[in-house]
């Protein structure tokens, strides 16, 4: 039910375009290389982050005293710089159930094998490229 109701949210509100997913390659428990060849924006992906019709803040809190009503559905933001490397940070965009079969997390980076997907977001990705590498960039800064 509550994966069904972020799903529902998404469909509605998404700012990727249509688009063919970058190869990528796991090594271990992450994917090393940038998605888009380069670093991505870490204030950008403070937006993206909070940007609540879209991603992060519908299930997780964070170190945000300006955004009310943030997610309790999933572990807080603060401190995943510590948590997890780069890496890792953005093979859990990705594609979070490699971590977690039974997550809610939606898989931010990948189209096929999914199950009840919005019409809007069939055969693409939630996010782009750039969009995932602006996220890991700004919770690489999450360090407290």
């Amino acid at each position: 039910m509550v994966a069904a109701l972020i799903a529902a949210s998404f469909a509605s509100a998404t700012t990727a375009p249509a688009q063919e997913l970058v190869p990528y390659k796991i090594v271990e428990d992450g994917i090393p290389e940038s998605l888009t060849g380069s670093p991505g924006d870490a204030a950008r992906g403070r937006a993206l982050v909070l940007a609540r019709s879209t991603t992060c803040v519908l299930c997780h809190s964070g170190p945000f005293p300006e955004t009310r009503f943030q997610g309790d559905l999933a572990p807080g933001l603060g401190g995943a710089g510590n948590r997890w490397s780069v890496s890792q940070l953005r093979l859990r965009l990705v594609d979070a159930s490699r971590f977690n079969p039974q997550t809610i997390m939606p898989s931010y980076y990948r189209h096929d094998g999914l199950v009840r997907v919005g019409r809007n977001f069939a055969g693409k990705p939630i996010l782009a490229a750039a969009e995932i590498e602006d996220i890991v960039a700004f919770l690489a800064t999450l360090r407290d």
